[in-house]
This record gives C-alpha cells, sequence and structure tokens, in this order.
C-alpha cells in the first residue's frame, strides 16, 4: 500500500501513521529496490522501534502540539481583529504602509480561522473528520495565506524603497488608490495561480493497526496505484521558490538599493524635514523587523520540506519532533506582528488601548506621537503619510 505524503505545511498524528503503517508493509513485502518513494528517507530503526515508544510519542504530540495552536489561534485572531480595528476605523491612519498592514493581517486571520483549528484537529484525531472538499480547501487556503503574506511583505518593502529613496517622485505613485489595487490583484493573481492545489489534494483511506483510517494528503504521483497523480518534489521546489525564496531576494535587493542610496546622502527630490525622516526611519524598522521574523520562522519548515520532497530527510523519530516543532513556529509567526506593533510603536498602544475600553480609536489620536502634535497636513499629506500617521 503506498500511501501519499501529508499537506505541504506539516506533519500530525496521522501522517505519523501514514509513515509508519506504508513502510512497515515496504520493509516486510518490497524487496529494497521497490520500495515506494515515501519510504526512502525512512529510519529502518524507527519503523522497529516498538509499539509503546511510538504510542507514548504520539499521546504527547496529541496533547502538547493543539495547546500550542489553540494559543495561536485566540492570540493571532484577537491581535490582527485588532489591527485591522484600529487603521480601518481610524481615518487618519489611512496611508499604503497601513492598508498594506492591513491586508498583512486580514491574511493571517484567514490562515488562523480556516486552518489553524483544522491542522490541530489532524494532532488529535487519527481519522480526517471533514470529508474530501474541506480537505482539498484547507490546503488551497493555507498555500493562498502564504503567498497572500509574504507578498504583501514585498509590497510594503517596495513601498519603503518608494519612500526612502524617491520621497518626491513617488507621491503620485504611493497613493491609498494605487495601494487598493495593487493588493486587490495580488489577491487575484494568487487566488488563480493557486487552483491547482485544489486539486493536488484529497481525501484518502489507509490501514493502520488493522484499522481503517482517513487522512487529507498530497495527491502523489504513483505508476501502480495513482497514475494520475502529481508530482510532490516538483510542487514542493516550486512552492519553496515562489513562496519564501525568491520573495526574501526581492525583498533584500529592495532594502540594498535603498541602503546603497542613503549611504550615498540625501535621496534625490530635494531637502527632506528631520520629522519625516524619523517618520520614515520609523516605518522602515517596523518593516524591516516584520520580514526578518518571517524569514526566521518559515525558514525550518520551508527546509524541511525541500528537504523531504528531495529524499534528503530522514524520518526518524527525531526528525518528526523537529518538524513538528518548525511547522508551530510558522503557525506562530500568524499572531506576532500585532506583538511587534504594540511594543515598537506608542501610537498603536494608545489606540490598542481605545478599544480594549470598548471604543474607537479617537482620531485626534492620530494626531500626536510621543506627546507631540503632528504638523498640520498639506494637500499632499494624503498620498504620503508615511511618518506620524502610520502605525510606526
Amino acid at each position: 500500500m503506498n500511501v501519499p505524503e501529508r499537506d505541504v505545511m506539516g506533519k500530525g498524528i496521522v501522517d505519523i501513521q501514514h509513515h509508519y503503517a506504508t513502510c512497515n508493509i515496504s520493509y516486510n513485502e518490497y524487496n529494497r529496490s521497490n520500495i515506494p518513494a515515501i519510504c526512502r528517507n525512512f529510519s529502518h530503526e524507527y519503523i522497529n522501534d516498538n509499539d509503546v515508544d511510538a504510542e507514548a510519542m504520539e499521546r504527547m504530540v496529541s496533547i502538547i502540539v493543539p495547546i500550542f495552536f489553540g494559543i495561536i489561534i485566540i492570540l493571532g485572531f484577537f491581535g490582527n481583529a485588532l489591527v485591522v480595528v484600529v487603521v480601518a476605523f481610524n481615518q487618519q491612519m489611512r496611508s499604503t504602509t497601513n492598508l498594506l498592514i492591513i491586508n498583512l493581517a486580514i491574511a493571517d486571520l484567514l490562515f488562523i480561522v480556516c486552518c489553524v483549528p483544522f491542522t490541530a484537529t489532524d494532532y488529535v484525531t487519527t481519522c480526517w473528520p471533514f470529508g474530501d472538499v474541506w480537505c482539498k480547501m484547507v490546503q488551497y487556503l493555507i498555500v493562498v495565506t502564504a503567498y497572500a503574506s509574504v507578498y504583501t511583505l514585498v509590497l510594503m518593502s517596495l513601498d519603503r524603497f518608494l519612500a526612502v529613496v524617491h520621497p518626491i517622485a513617488s507621491m503620485s505613485v504611493r497613493t491609498e488608490r494605487n495601494a487598493l489595487k495593487a493588493i486587490l490583484i495580488t489577491w487575484i493573481v494568487i487566488v488563480l495561480t493557486a487552483v491547482p492545489v485544489f486539486n493536488m489534494h484529497g481525501e484518502v483511506s489507509y490501514t493502520y493497526a488493522s484499522e481503517l483510517h482517513t487522512a487529507c494528503v498530497f495527491l502523489d504521483l504513483d505508476p501502480v496505484n495513482r497514475p494520475d497523480g502529481y508530482n510532490k518534489t516538483i510542487f514542493q521546489v516550486f512552492f519553496f521558490l515562489t513562496s519564501y525564496l525568491v520573495p526574501l531576494l526581492l525583498i533584500c535587493g529592495l532594502y540594498l538599493l535603498m541602503l546603497m542610496r542613503l549611504w550615498r546622502g540625501v535621496a534625490p527630490g530635494g531637502h527632506v524635514s528631520a520629522e519625516s525622516r524619523r517618520g520614515k526611519r520609523r516605518v522602515t524598522r517596523m518593516v524591516v523587523v516584520v520580514v526578518a521574523i518571517f524569514a526566521f520562522c518559515w525558514c525550518p519548515i520551508q527546509v524541511i520540506l525541500l528537504l523531504k520532497s528531495l529524499g534528503m530527510y530522514e524520518i526518524s523519530g527525531l526528525n518528526i519532533i523537529m518538524q513538528i516543532v518548525s511547522q508551530v513556529l510558522a503557525y506562530m509567526n500568524s499572531c506576532v506582528n500585532p506583538i511587534l506593533y504594540a511594543f515598537l510603536s506608542e501610537h498603536f498602544r494608545k489606540s490598542f488601548r481605545k478599544v480594549i475600553r470598548c471604543g474607537m480609536p479617537d482620531p485626534n489620536t492620530a494626531r500626536h506621537l510621543n506627546g507631540r502634535p503632528d504638523i498640520e497636513k498639506s494637500a499632499l499629506t494624503k498620498t504620503t503619510r508615511t511618518g506620524s500617521n502610520d502605525i510606526l
């Protein structure tokens, strides 16, 4: 029996049982040259571990991991919802950067509501109870929200590049209307191009411990059992490049160009006030921190899944635990951004306190940062609010 591998994001109890059941059969019934691809990086020693140890690990994982996911769901839902409320209901905080921050929060909310609870269920139960259609939908939404998050960070970095390197020339480009257009186009492209992911996953049945189970998995290509399946290696390499490596290289390139221009002196476009430069530095620092945290949280799981697809990641007890920890770390990224805003921004903390007190943010709050009234807005401020009206 050749059972396909788990979804792009990680490994639950069901997946552990998949590997155990499939590869145990493989080692017993196949000769080594005919072992299914799923088992070629599977530790034979792990298969032969006694059932008591395997069951103990499964029980521990089924308790601890859902607790972490529960914390992520609570913090992520309320934190990102708070970001949306603070910015959306405060007219004075409408800027290109803050619109992108709202978009990032919406992507995180969608991920937390539609994906994390079902992944947590996969660690608790020994079957997939939600059916084939929702299996496909969850995996589709995982990919869509991952792309939406990282390419929102690309747009935020581009926004910072234009604001710092071309502060005057970019005024006509960095408008709220153009930001909304960029966000809409990004979502449309991602939603349409990710449609194949819906077809690449599905609910399958398998036998483990003499019992029939179901699981939501990647429908891997198998010449015998699934000749119409999909190549997991090609999919995972493509996902790694387009959802992690290439976007981060674009971001690093933009910041490298920004630093090169700053090292040469004042950016072209004329004199820039000291207050405006301080505002740009605050917002740029915030974007850098958000990008760095994203890269740190997603790096382990992206690398592990890539190595697995290439047959270079041995499936042993220790490596399974490492993959689970990496998955939890990646999911944590969806709840840390509101915490970063709260730590880095006095302005956000003030608006946060007003919402906690059951009142909408006071528009006058946006006129004060660090106890100083903002300079009265000019006619151009609406298109280039990058200083005191941003979250940072």
